[in-house]
């Protein structure tokens, strides 16, 4: 429970007078205690790709979120992800951020396989479990949901690891678009098919040419 030094809600309740004051006041403190609680600040920052925008949320400490412009739902995944970290979202970069940039692009420029910047996935144990399977798909490879529903232990989970896999908040990082269907077939990809497409391609081309 907050103390009256956090929060001012909970002097006002007990010192609440006859004449009217406390309820003048009800509204400011309401707002005080709401900044007190929303003590989480995630930092907005946008990246220019071959493949159009792309917005990261991090502080200091973590990425949480890294998403194409175009993303469906993408305002009803942020709310998510704020209500879940109770954080509001201001604008500027971060130390994660800058980091971001520079893997950002030397992934696209072929040089990059594995991201290294600090992240935290955020979402149900089942849903991180399945971001923890495909993290470790290398890449240039693509893998089958049946796959990643085995490397679990639940075989007969290949459409709840769909639905987890469509929930990713962190694109490129968990390589969600590195997940295909039994038959080898691209499926959905909440970024657009053709960015899955893309992104493929270029994995693929930079891995050929390493063998060479």
């Amino acid at each position: 429970m907050l103390s009256a030094l956090r929060c001012p809600l909970a002097y006002a309740l007990k010192h609440k007078e006859p004449n009217g004051i406390f309820h003048h006041f009800l509204p400011i403190v309401l707002i005080s205690c709401y900044n007190i609680l929303m003590d989480k600040i995630l930092l907005e920052f946008w990246y220019d790709t071959p493949l159009g925008r792309m917005l990261s949320l991090s502080d200091d400490e973590a990425l949480y979120l890294l998403e194409f412009e175009h993303r469906k739902f993408l305002d009803r995944e942020i709310e998510r992800l704020k209500k879940r970290l109770s954080a509001k979202i201001e604008y500027g970069e971060t130390i994660i951020s800058k980091q971001l940039a520079r893997e950002l692009d030397g992934y696209f420029q072929g040089k990059l396989q594995v991201f290294t910047v600090p992240f935290e996935l955020v979402g149900t144990e089942f849903q991180k479990l399945v971001w923890q399977a495909v993290l470790q798909i290398p890449s240039g490879e693509r893998w089958t949901y049946k796959a990643i529903a085995e490397k679990i232990n639940k075989p007969q989970a290949s459409f709840a690891v769909g639905a987890a896999n469509g929930a990713n908040q962190l694109a490129l990082i968990v390589p969600c678009h590195r997940l295909v269907r039994t038959d080898g077939e691209l499926a959905g990809y909440a970024g657009g098919l053709d960015k899955k497409r893309w992104l493929l391609n270029h994995e693929s081309e930079f891995k050929n040419e390493r063998k060479v």
